[in-house]
């Protein structure tokens, strides 16, 4: 499409847009405002809005404990099959519950533990840091300590097959599934002769068990190098965990062909899908992927701290075991069982009572986002990041911006960012004198999400032509340069 500066042509985009209808959908208290946010933070649907006030008032008002017989008790599994229908997920794989960050570590560690010979984790320098330390932390609590006693600590007695379970039941062990007396994996097993060394990222070192691979960039962190990635993966590999449209450039991962490589190595795949569920075409049982987590309080507009989701293939299920045994993974919980038995299918993964009022809110938050279909927002949403980026470099270069996203809109999700040395100051004048809300991301990012659903051409327009103010009247420079606690 060729382009144009003028409003006249953000118009014309509008009067255009198949989905410009949905803008009423959602709660916009002051139209003047451009909302640049919805990468981090989505706008309230009203539908949302309403169903929290009947959740509180007649739900639990009235209903009181009854609800876990009217719809509460099956919610996760329910609200997981309609994110199922947006990430390509057939029924009975996605679950509603707990936070991106837990089920993240409930996710990768039965994927380690699954192939305990296997000895690495592969990631990149791209991936939220939040997910970066649940890999730290899992290889901390799986690696022996100095002592050799394990991770209990020095004098803790290794529990027996029979703590707690009677009846003969073994509980699983990191070495289950290695078959009769195949010995641990000494630290260098696996790596041979020509394999990458842990130059590439966090090495074990310290008595770790895991090696963790973090694969850098090929360009300015925009790019993942692609060529690296493919050459850690080896038959070593136990996991390779990425997100699927990373959080700074919004460069977006080719999960097919990512997930084909790590399966031809027998390495199984995370995806953290929390900046392109509801923004960018998701395939999960097309590309065979094994695992997924993400959020629903971005693209998928459920609230702030809204429950996460989790995905598990359903060729794997059964093969798996969860590292925490709560009550609601159980199988038949009201049987109250003293000793744990998994339950079918990935509700095994569920650990405790869920918050009801934000699920059942985020629930209610989801129809815009299904009743406008994955196709037809990603079409709208490419057009905004092209046009975004044809602004940038007609406008913004000439102020000292540069372009910090994949050019090619195949390569990216629906945020892009527009880097400046001044980037943290020219963000704070944008929020407090000019009324444009986006985020900014050290060093130098100024991250610029675009919500199909109710972000409209002109709105894009406007934003880049008040960041053009900003510059010509150089108004970031009575900001300091000390941040604010959140940025």
């Amino acid at each position: 499409m060729n382009f144009s500066t003028v409003r006249e042509f953000a118009i014309q985009l509008d009067s255009q847009d198949k989905l410009a209808s949905f803008r009423e959908a959602f709660v916009i208290p002051d139209p003047s405002l451009v909302y640049f946010d919805g990468n981090s933070l989505g706008a309230m649907p009203k539908a949302a809005q309403e169903k929290s006030r009947q959740i509180v008032d007649e739900q639990w008002g009235v209903d009181l404990i009854r609800g876990w017989n009217k719809g509460w008790w099956d919610a996760p599994s329910r609200i997981g099959d309609k994110i199922g229908r947006i990430i390509g997920a057939a029924a009975g794989q996605t679950l509603v519950g707990d936070t991106v960050s837990l089920n993240l570590f409930k996710l990768a560690t039965s994927a380690l533990t699954y192939q305990p010979n296997r000895t690495r984790i592969i990631t990149d320098t791209f991936n939220f840091p939040s997910d970066l330390y649940i890999l730290q932390g899992i290889n901390n609590l799986l690696s022996p300590s100095p002592s050799g006693r394990g991770a209990r600590g020095e004098g803790a007695p290794s529990p027996s097959l029979e703590e707690g379970r009677g009846g003969g039941t073994p509980s699983p062990s990191l070495e289950e599934g290695r078959g009769g007396g195949t010995p641990s994996p000494s630290l260098e097993e696996g790596r041979g002769e020509g394999t990458p060394s842990p130059s590439l990222g966090e090495g074990r070192g310290g008595g770790s068990k895991y090696e963790i691979i973090r694969i850098g960039a090929s360009d300015n962190d925009i790019t993942p190098d692609l060529a690296a990635l493919e050459a850690a993966i080896n038959e070593n590999t136990a996991l390779v965990t990425l997100s699927h449209v990373v959080f700074k450039s919004g460069y977006m991962y080719d999960m097919q062909r990512i997930t084909e490589l790590a399966h031809k190595k027998g390495a199984l795949v995370l995806w953290d899908l929390s900046h392109s569920v509801g923004s960018a075409p998701v395939h999960l049982d097309d590309c065979n992927a094994d695992f997924a987590i993400g959020c629903t309080y971005k693209y998928l507009n459920g609230g702030p701290g809204a429950p996460a989701f989790l995905y598990v293939n359903k060729n794997i299920q059964e093969k798996l075991s969860s590292p925490i045994w709560g009550w609601w993974g159980q199988n038949k919980p009201f049987d109250f069982d003293l000793d744990y038995t998994p339950a079918p299918g990935p509700q095994r993964f569920m650990v405790g009572t869920q918050p009801m009022i934000s699920m059942l809110t985020m629930e209610a938050a989801l129809e815009p986002t299904l009743q406008a279909g994955m196709e037809s927002l990603r079409e709208k949403s490419i057009l905004m990041t092209d046009y975004a980026s044809f602004l940038t470099e007609n406008w913004l270069v000439p102020f000292g911006f540069s372009l910090g996203s994949p050019v090619d809109s195949a390569m990216r999700g629906s945020h892009i960012s527009i880097r400046h040395p001044e980037g943290y100051r020219i963000n704070r004048a944008l929020i407090e004198e000019v009324n444009v809300i986006p985020d900014f991301r050290a060093p130098d990012n100024l991250r610029l999400g675009f919500a199909p659903l109710y972000l409209s051409f002109a709105d894009l327009w406007e934003g880049f032509d008040r960041i053009r103010r900003v510059m010509e009247e150089k108004r970031y420079e009575k900001y300091p340069k000390q941040k604010l606690a959140v940025t």
